[in-house]
């Protein structure tokens, strides 16, 4: 210690002479441990006494200094360990009190200095805003009369179809309210599209029966339909589900050449068009179900026929002016007539009907309702489509604030603005919650110092009635680097349908977030209580999948980006007047008394999301979801395992795949747990990795153009793990029946999507394990 005292004496307490010079000699052969150290002073004093003046003047001067040298070392590495050992517990404090949910998780609030009598100060410069700042200042400038405002003004007109003007005018009106906003860049992105319109005379539904008498002729139609004239034996199928046809076969009814009626509800009007199509049917007719609201039995809904998304002329590609395609169309355009009819005429068809009366479960409160009719009847339905095609161009509007960090990272706020009728409750409502929330949050950057790390973009997206055309060409023109760079969609559209439930749907990997948020935002209904304690514990297991004419659906299951949709309904009285002349905004006030406050409330839970995705150092995609998510699929499949075995298959390497992923997602959540918080490009590298979850579950064996909905569990086709559960179960009810080489396909597509998508979260290529 004495050797210690003395050589830090030297270094720190000497002449203002004395000073240490180190020389790091580089050797030839890439050595450079050879150090060098001279103490001026000694030199100086040596040259001119001829003498040292030192403790151990009987050393010789390489000895002496070769021991200062160990001394100084040893005494340099001892600091450092004290300050990195208080540093690291400094460290440690914060982190833990980062995780307990507060959100007041900066590392350093503000800049800092330390007074001449020891007291810190706070140094000149912008304050950074903790989230119960911000969370607090979004709710206090939401305004239910901006709100409203917003939403009156498609007040007084009638249709806003998409490429048509109003649907432009509105589109000019958004633009310049993200330019007064003083958004930080606001753009159009105009695509050329292929949609349908109705002809120049209407539609016709007859009934033939010794001779033809009109049963409707109505003003709305179904886009994508095809153009022709068939007639066919009516034939009742309720919801049209798949379910619902295997009902009407076990009852042995022939549907070969007859022309389907179901009602709307539980699936979408595609989906029932493809399932009538399927078991042979030449036509198809939809009314509205059953409501509390008189006026719907006479409404007649628009709709469209397309299982996909996107104009059906350029599938899997952007259509854009500049871009020439060969002549191709989407496998999921119907080619079949289809039409909608009101509930009186339904009523009026089933009437003509005599064969085999509906169950109480279909009767959907029609009285007479009828199955189809007998074998002695000659009556027919004549149904007659005149439906033609049109090239429009349609705009997507966009503004932007840009992230004070990394403005190459974006979450995305989202309302369809066209309609085909008034549209209050269609598009009204989610357009004027876009609009309020570039207003406040805009506001809150310009004049409150809030500094998003990363970018928020709004977008206006036209031609959604059509089938999210406006949101996938969109997609589809970008889809190289979007999914790279956009990390959640957030869908506003029918955000208010009622006030009794709370609707959701939404990506696992947004589940915790989403839970937070309703812990914040009061419920609208009671102020004493937040939404969380409206939908209770159990508000996962009541998620609603999300369906072809949700706009949030191409993002998840083509773009492989993170959704969350969010609003309220009446369960078990739905709105009725979606997609219909009558949806006024009379009407959605009738059907609910808090219009305003509820649309507030899906706006501050849209709002809070957004910026608690842009405000936090890291993301919060909760990708450990998906390893539940698996393990629920797993044991869904367990109870197929001898059925399988059977076959000379096997289910263990699909098991092996879920283990891989389970452990992927525990090293990430230890690095991320491990890592520097204030370290950008660390955090950059960890969120990033977080991103892609979403994306490796997109199928990479598929063709984009061929199956676009490639996500493995919210796509559509034979690779989605629903598709894979569907073969087992027919499996155990006749094995004869299931195709042994595409389930072989199935099994190894879903399996090494899953170790794929392990591989891609564990993160560098030496870290990864191709062995199941």
């Amino acid at each position: 210690m004495d050797h210690a005292r003395a050589a830090i004496s030297n270094l720190f307490g000497g002449e203002p002479t004395s000073y240490t010079r180190f020389s790091i000699a580089r050797q030839m052969d890439g050595d450079n441990g050879h150090v060098e150290m001279n103490l001026a002073a000694d030199e100086e004093e040596g040259g001119e006494t001829g003498r040292p003046e030192h403790l151990h003047a009987s050393m010789s001067p390489s000895r002496r200094n070769s021991m200062k040298l160990c001394l100084i070392i040893l005494a340099v590495v001892v600091l450092l360990l004290v300050g990195f050992l208080l540093g690291y517990l400094s460290y440690r404090g914060q982190t833990q009190s980062c995780l307990d949910g507060s959100g007041n998780c900066e590392m350093t609030p503000t800049a800092s200095y330390f007074s001449d009598d020891g007291t810190q100060e706070e140094a000149p410069g912008p304050r950074i805003l903790y989230w119960p700042e911000v969370r607090k200042m979004l709710s206090d400038k939401l305004s239910a009369s901006c709100l409203e405002s917003n939403l009156r003004q498609r007040e007084g007109k009638n249709s806003f179809e998409a490429g048509k003007d109003e649907d432009e005018s509105t589109a000019s009106h958004i633009h310049d309210q993200f330019t007064r906003l003083h958004l930080d860049d606001v753009w159009n992105d105009e695509h050329y599209v292929r949609l349908q319109d109705k002809g120049s005379s209407r539609n016709q539904v007859l009934i033939v029966e010794n001779g033809e008498k009109p049963l409707e002729s109505p003003d709305a139609y179904v886009a994508y339909s095809k153009s022709d004239t068939v007639t066919g034996k009516p034939i009742y199928v309720n919801y049209g589900r798949k379910e619902d046809f295997q009902k009407i076969q076990n009852m042995h009814v022939p549907m070969n050449g007859s022309i389907i009626i179901f009602r709307a509800g539980k699936i979408t009007l595609a989906e029932k068009v493809a399932n009538a199509r399927k078991a042979g049917a030449v036509g198809a007719l939809m009314y509205l179900d059953h409501s509390n609201d008189r006026k719907a039995d006479v409404t007649v809904p628009f709709g469209h026929a397309h299982l996909g998304t996107g104009d059906p002329f350029t599938p899997g590609f952007p259509s854009f002016n500049h871009t020439q395609f060969p002549p191709v169309q989407s496998s999921g355009l119907p080619h079949i007539p289809v039409q909608t009819i009101s509930r009186e005429a339904a009523a009026r068809l089933f009437g003509k009907m005599d064969g085999v009366q509906c169950t109480d479960e279909w009767t959907a409160g029609i009285v007479g309702c009828k199955v189809t009719v007998s074998k002695n009847s000659n009556m027919t339905v004549k149904l007659i489509v005149n439906n033609v095609m049109v090239d429009r161009k349609i705009l997507n509007i966009f503004g932007v604030i840009k992230g004070f960090e990394e403005p190459d990272r974006y979450v995305v706020l989202g309302a369809q603005r066209d309609s085909w009728g008034p549209g209050a409750a269609k598009a009204g409502v989610g357009t004027a919650i876009l609009l309020e929330l570039a207003r406040v949050i805009s506001d809150m950057v310009k004049n409150d110092d809030y500094k998003p790390r990363r970018s928020i973009i709004f977008a206006s997206w036209s031609a959604g009635e059509f089938g999210a055309v406006g949101a996938t060409e969109w997609l589809e023109g970008y889809s190289t680097t979007l999914h790279a760079k956009a990390f959640t969609y957030i869908n506003l559209d029918t955000a208010v349908l009622g006030s009794s439930d709370v609707k959701i749907s939404a990506s696992p990997l947004l589940y915790s977030l989403l839970e937070t948020t309703m812990k914040k935002v009061k419920d609208p209904a009671d102020d004493s209580r937040n939404l969380y304690e409206r939908v209770g514990s159990g508000w996962i297991k009541k998620v609603v999948p999300l369906d072809l004419d949700n706009a949030a659906f191409p993002f998840l299951a083509y773009s492989g980006i993170p959704v969350v949709s969010f609003g309220f309904y009446d369960e078990r009285d739905e709105y009725s007047f979606l997609g219909t002349t009558e949806d006024t905004l009379a009407n959605l006030k009738e059907k609910t008394d808090k219009l305003y406050a509820l649309m507030r409330t899906v706006a501050e839970v849209a709002g809070q999301i957004a910026l608690r995705l842009t405000h936090d150092h890291e993301l919060l995609l909760d990708f450990d979801r998906y390893s539940d998510e698996l393990l629920s699929f797993q044991e869904k499949l367990s109870r197929f395992n001898s059925h399988v075995k059977a076959l000379g298959l096997t289910l263990n390497w699909l098991y092996f795949a879920r283990g891989d992923f389970q452990r992927a997602a525990d090293a990430l959540r230890r690095d991320i747990t491990n890592s520097d918080r204030e370290n950008r490009i660390v955090r950059r590298s960890l969120n990033d990795r977080m991103m892609k979850v979403e994306y490796d579950f997109l199928s990479p064996y598929l063709s984009p153009k061929d199956a676009p909905f490639r996500h493995i569990f919210f796509g559509k086709g034979s690779h989605t793990l629903q598709s894979l559960l569907e073969n087992l179960e027919q499996l155990g009810v006749n094995s004869t029946s299931v195709d042994v080489n595409e389930l072989k396909e199935q099994l190894a597509l879903v399996t090494w999507t899953i170790k794929g998508a392990a591989n891609a979260l564990v993160g560098d290529i030496w870290n990864t394990d191709n062995e199941i």
